[in-house]
């Protein structure tokens, strides 16, 4: 069987055309390839290659970690905010002038007070011949004392004052205005 050279010269360019477009499909695979192994090279990370289900357990033990510090973080945190609550957090402070021959404002009462309104109102009077302290314990705001006008003022001021970590009473974060 013997073929034309018309027809034999019409499959070998069939054939030369088939090739070319077949090299430039590997051109492009090889192109694609190579992006491929970049980007699976940048997911597993720099150092001794390894196969995908062993960066996965790398990477699942590393979550693992994490969630272990993040946990010891969350109790310290936690007992961190119990010693605030215990501790002097709220401060207010009223000056006055005692007796109305005085000026200059020298007498005052402080409230020193922690989360919950417990502490205690330091009360400072001056007069000309002599300086008077005073200390009142307060619990929860009020005081099993007679408290004067300007020691409540002190003890209300401290307790209008905004929590110290920013946290409202539900432990919802707080909304800060912007203005």
């Amino acid at each position: 069987m013997s073929l034309e050279p018309d027809v034999v010269a019409l499959l070998a360019v069939v054939a030369c055309a088939a090739a070319g477009v077949l090299l430039l499909v590997v051109i492009v695979l090889f192109v694609r390839l190579g992006r491929l192994r970049r980007a699976y090279r940048a997911a597993l990370g720099e150092g001794e290659p390894e196969d995908l289900f062993a960066a996965v357990r790398t990477q699942g033990d590393g979550l693992a970690a994490l969630r272990d510090d993040l946990a010891l973080v969350h109790r310290n945190t936690e007992a961190l905010r119990d010693l605030l609550r215990g501790a002097v957090s709220r401060v207010g402070l009223v000056r006055y002038d005692a007796f109305p021959d005085m000026g200059g404002m020298l007498s005052f009462s402080a409230a020193l007070l922690d989360e919950q309104g417990t502490g205690v109102v330091i009360s400072s009077i001056n007069g000309r011949q002599e300086t008077r302290s005073y200390g009142k314990p307060v619990m929860s705001g009020e005081s099993e004392y007679s408290l004067s006008d300007e020691e409540r003022d002190a003890v209300r001021a401290a307790l209008e004052q905004p929590r110290p970590d920013g946290m409202t009473e539900s432990g919802g974060r707080r909304r800060r205005s912007r203005g």
